[in-house]
């Protein structure tokens, strides 16, 4: 009877049966005998610089491809260094599989090297966490992690794998080989709901629709769009539902950026919720008092979370937006929405401005507007940093799912995911042109990517919008203590391009204006991995640290 080793069953189970193909990863002597069984059935490994990366990679390739992602890590230090990257990813609600090695069972307490207690200190931030003591049992603990991953609110999970148990041979006949487990149950709300959902619906004369990434998770694309034109309602969606139906619809307010948001939030009598928290972003869902509220998501938890909700609608939203489309009417909300345009149009008009006319130093609105310029919209757009964020959010437009990423400005608030983003967005879709505009702080946390983008053949332009400061932290000490006590925020102008030329991409620098299109067509040419380094104006100030800075005053 043949045999089989249990790191070689980790791959052979990923593949076959979960259809896994690609893995990120660090290499570790924990988890060696993976990344041989990797070679053996065929799985792609891409290879990081850093194991946080690994992670975001992961959470990346879960919402490009709506299929959880994979990474790998080793004991220890690399287990550690994935945390950032799960916590990001569990804020955000990304289904990924981490998976890690450990200590030996046989030298558990003993002092074995890189032996800590790695579940007590991930257990709050997955959804569910256990360790596989037995070869045989691989394929079952690994399928139950991915029906955790992606059950209800998708999530991190973590399975622990010690080498002793993938090193171990268990023979292949008989071998228990669970089913699929990466394959999401969907549930219907309580059927008597939906009647007093679409009454609130039909009757609304100001309503306004906003979605969250449950909407990406869902992909209810059709649903949400045939729901939008139906009803007539301006809408905006935010996080990995951006894009869902795209930002250019006659009824979406992606032109006003945060204004439009938050003046519609503030004139609607009516919010319709879709996967989407009331956390700070949107005032913990206290700015709309006047508003009624129908909300639906996935998870019960969240129903009444911040606000009470008048109907709460808990399912899949796909499945819910099919069957309220067969109870809302027909309705023209134009009037509505030319008031909402006439109100917050003109509060954007100086940042219009700066993004329509050069400048020197380069607006960071500006910035954003000429690479969407000569880059266009049909591209994956990743923003990474603290006020980049901002302008990058307001500026691009998402012309599909998942065309327009910025993780970085969600509830963890984690820098360093542009880099690790654009990886595995180049992985999953390599067809498609990726580009990252990135703050200079958030570049450095994972620079070095740089080097596993080269060595993967996995061309992106990554711009950076060189301010030469942490211009968040920066601008909120000049605002709270004055601009004689700036202190720790400030950077410099660094020759960023030069690290990327270093590590076997491409690199330029620019300071005026109109090499900024140039610049990026030159970098998107090249076919490597390339770092656009743009000196941008170090004294703007954007809309979302004034509310940062609001946000941490005392009473």
């Amino acid at each position: 009877m043949a045999g089989i080793f249990g790191g070689h069953l980790v791959a052979k189970y990923l593949k076959e049966v979960e259809g896994v193909d690609t893995v990120f990863s660090l290499s570790g002597g924990h988890i060696d005998r993976i990344y041989d069984g990797f070679l053996e059935f065929g799985l792609r490994l891409i290879d990081v610089r850093h194991e946080q990366a690994a992670a975001m990679m992961a959470h990346a390739w879960a919402i490009v491809t709506g299929q959880p992602g994979v990474c790998l890590v080793t004991a220890g230090p690399g287990f550690t260094n994935s945390l950032t990257g799960l916590v990001n990813a569990y804020q955000e609600n990304a289904p990924i599989i981490l998976i890690s090695g450990t200590a030996p069972i046989r030298d558990r307490g003993l002092g074995a090297l890189q032996d800590i207690k790695q579940a007590d200190m991930i257990k709050s931030t997955v959804k569910w966490y256990d360790i596989c003591l037995d070869t045989k049992r691989i394929p079952e603990y690994i399928s139950t992690a991915f029906r955790h991953a992606v059950s209800g609110r998708p999530g991190p999970v973590f399975l622990e794998l010690p080498p002793d148990v993938l090193n171990a041979q268990v023979e292949t006949e008989g071998l228990a080989w669970p089913p699929k487990g990466g394959k999401p149950p969907k549930s219907l709300p309580d059927p008597s709901l939906f009647g007093a959902a679409a009454e609130l619906i039909n009757k609304a004369e100001s309503p306004f629709i906003i979605g969250g990434s449950g909407v990406g998770l869902s992909r209810c694309d059709k649903a949400l769009e045939m729901f939008v034109n139906t009803t007539g309602s301006p809408f905006v969606l935010i996080n990995a539902g951006r894009g869902a139906v795209p930002d250019e619809h006659p009824l979406s307010l992606w032109d006003g950026g945060l204004m439009a948001v938050l003046t519609a939030l503030g004139q609607a009598d009516l919010v319709v919720a879709l996967g989407v928290r009331f956390n700070w972003l949107l005032m913990f869902g206290q700015i709309f008092p006047q508003a009624k509220v129908v909300r639906v998501d996935i998870d019960p938890t969240e129903i009444d979370r911040n606000r009470v909700s008048d109907v709460g609608l808990v399912g899949d939203l796909d499945l819910t937006l099919r069957e309220l489309n067969k109870l809302v009417e027909k309705r023209d909300h134009s009037t509505w929405l030319e008031g909402l345009k006439e109100t917050y149009l003109p509060m954007i008009q100086g940042e219009t401005e700066a993004r329509d006319n050069p400048s020197h130093p380069i607006h960071p609105a500006r910035l954003v507007g000429q690479v969407r310029q000569a880059v266009g919209d049909d591209a994956i757009y990743i923003i990474d940093g603290g006020d980049t964020s901002y302008f990058g959010i307001v500026g691009l437009r998402a012309k599909e799912r998942a065309s327009v990423l910025h993780a970085a400005s969600g509830q963890f608030g984690c820098l360093g995911t542009g880099i690790p983003f654009a990886i595995a967005a180049k992985a999953a879709l390599p067809d498609k042109t990726v580009v990252v505009i990135n703050g200079d702080g958030s570049f450095g946390f994972n620079a070095m990517e740089f080097c596993t983008a080269v060595r993967h053949n996995l061309p992106f332009v990554c711009v950076v919008n060189n301010d030469g400061a942490w211009g968040m932290i920066k601008h909120g000490q000049e605002l709270t203590y004055g601009n004689e006590r700036v202190f720790g925020s400030e950077l410099g102008p660094v020759h960023y391009e030069k690290l990327a030329e270093a590590l076997g991409g491409y690199g330029e620098r620019v300071e005026k204006d109109e090499e900024i299109g140039p610049a990026v067509k030159r970098a998107l040419a090249s076919g490597k991995p390339a770092c656009v380094n743009v000196l941008t104006d170090p004294a703007v100030v954007s809309p979302a640290t004034l509310q940062f800075v609001e946000g941490f005053k005392m009473e």
